[in-house]
């Protein structure tokens, strides 16, 4: 596993964002989450009306917390599943079926807990093609998972993950490339 991308300094959140987050609240609650499970292309409607980078086939399920749809790329195939956090302050990509299992968390942003005045702090997180992150399992900001990568259920992921890698464990080791046998 390699080091992940810099976290910088992120903008001060303006009034114009919290307004915008605010009324995707308000969509979320009414119109979003309480779909049917099978309504993939209404759900994906409602986020590329907020500015969201949405191919077809993608499945963004109801009960996914989205924090702001316009900081989201979901590619043909992928999915966000039952109760993912997407807290998405700065960009979250999901490459061509990649998977993001229940309960995972995709942190993007944190504070510079070392500056008396606790700035927010982030950076983009990219899922890559037909990557899986499993059930429970954390993403903090910068982390890059490469193509056909797993991450395994709770682990907790800080560093870039390599194409076809498999790690697991907190703070996520690699286990194995992904075809080896165990």
């Amino acid at each position: 596993m390699s080091k992940r991308a810099e976290i910088v300094p992120l903008p001060t959140i303006n009034f114009r964002n919290r307004a915008r987050r605010f009324l995707w609240r308000v969509v979320s609650a009414l119109f979003f989450r309480p779909t049917p499970v099978a309504a993939h292309r209404w759900r994906c409607l409602l986020l590329r009306l907020f500015g969201a980078t949405v191919d077809a086939d993608v499945h963004p399920y109801p009960s996914a917390r989205i924090w702001a749809p316009w900081n989201l790329k979901l590619y043909r195939g992928s999915c966000l599943a039952p109760e993912v956090d997407c807290y998405n302050v700065a960009c979250v990509e999901l490459g061509e079926g990649a998977i993001v299992s229940q309960k995972a968390y995709l942190c993007t942003a944190g504070h510079n807990f070392d500056d008396p005045t606790f700035p927010l702090t982030g950076a983009a997180i990219v899922i890559g093609d037909g990557a899986w992150v499993a059930a429970g399992a954390f993403v903090g900001p910068g982390v890059r998972i490469g193509s056909r990568a797993v991450v395994l259920a709770h682990s907790v992921v800080v560093r870039d993950v390599a194409a076809e890698m498999v790690v697991g464990g907190n703070p996520a080791r690699e286990i194995r490339k992904r075809g080896d046998e165990a």
